[in-house]
């Protein structure tokens, strides 16, 4: 099953990751998919919002990972676009982040095919169409299956 859903700014864009997250349970892993500028980040930001995290959310491209707490749990945010595979990934420490079985709280992955194997089968992707300046097509979907 995929949800599409249609933003025309930020704001659009962030409520809709608001209201996603209220819905979220943990353990969660959730890939961000998209070009440069097309929403990831925004979306994290709005998400972070539905999780009752009022901290300013900032995209970790240089510290690689974010932790926020959350009145509901904690948000985990990857920015892996400074790593080149799932090795590197793992010699970091960040395998802990991925295991369903240990999760506790929510990770939002930006450039999550850096370090494909780090995921596990069962994660959900939100991937990001930018169609021009202002307008994102937004696509929800589960990746694997539950047994």
């Amino acid at each position: 099953m995929e949800i599409k859903v249609t933003s025309n700014s930020e704001q659009t864009t962030m409520e809709i990751a608001k209201k996603y997250a209220m819905s979220i349970k943990s353990p969660c892993v959730i890939s961000l998919e998209g070009d440069l500028g097309a929403g990831k980040t925004t979306f994290a930001k709005g998400f972070a919002l539905g999780l009752g995290i009022n901290q300013t959310v900032t995209s970790p491209t240089f510290t690689v990972m974010n932790e926020y707490a959350g009145s509901k749990f904690p948000l985990y945010h990857f920015d892996m676009y400074r790593l080149s595979s799932c090795e590197e990934a793992i010699n970091c420490g960040f395998e802990e982040y991925f295991d369903l079985t240990k999760l506790k709280g929510v990770v939002l992955v930006e450039w999550a095919k850096n370090v494909e194997g780090l995921l596990p089968a069962l994660h959900v992707v939100v991937s990001f169409k930018k169609v021009d300046e202002n307008t994102r097509q937004i696509a929800i979907s589960v990746k694997g299956w539950i047994k």
